[in-house]
């Protein structure tokens, strides 16, 4: 598919993102989400995976969090909130080691300064691996996380393998192909 596709797709099926092709890719090929899943989506703003969960698993119960407001998803617990303070938000805390998955969608703004850059993606990376391996469940929980290619994607890839027991890697379909954005999907935290 032309790499605009996804976007006019994404439109025509009145999705808010064509980023929702992506984690729908992943979720097809690790069949992790079940019915009555527990799913906590960081950097959830416009709202498309959080949405895609409640699609494909209705009886999910779904609470998102972004720092970047989001229009309202029926079933879907929003808080705008800085993902550090997490821990502040009750609803979210009292479910801690319970989630079955946590998805990242997480980007920092960008500047253009490649070294700045990179060390803000591998900062808000880390950030988000360790609030995901405090709230999901020891027994089956499930980790997805967009990431880039860069000089440092190789630390993050070996602090998810010291974390989980399965780490792989995605480039889904609907990711440009020059873009240097992948995704890391870890299994069973350790």
């Amino acid at each position: 598919m032309h790499a605009d596709s996804w976007a006019l797709k994404a439109k025509k099926l009145g999705l808010r993102s064509r980023a929702v092709f992506k984690l729908e890719e992943i979720l097809t090929k690790t069949k992790i989400l079940k019915r009555n899943s527990l799913v906590l989506d960081i950097g959830s703003a416009p709202g498309g995976w959080s949405e895609l969960i409640k699609t494909m698993t209705p009886s999910s119960n779904v609470y998102a969090i972004d720092l970047l407001p989001m229009d309202p998803i029926k079933d879907v617990m929003f808080f705008q909130e800085d993902i550090i303070k997490i821990d502040a938000i009750e609803e979210i805390f009292l479910l801690k080691s319970k989630f079955n998955l946590v998805i990242s969608d997480l980007a920092p703004n960008l500047t253009g300064i490649r070294a700045v850059d990179e060390e803000n993606i591998s900062e808000l990376n880390i950030i988000t691996l360790d609030t995901a391996l405090g709230y999901l469940s020891k027994s089956n929980g499930s980790f997805i996380i967009k990431t880039f290619q860069n000089s440092l994607l190789k630390k993050l890839r070996t602090e998810m393998e010291k974390s989980f027991h399965l780490v792989q890697t995605y480039k889904p379909a609907a990711s440009k192909s020059k873009s240097a954005e992948i995704y890391l999907y870890g299994e069973r935290p350790l």
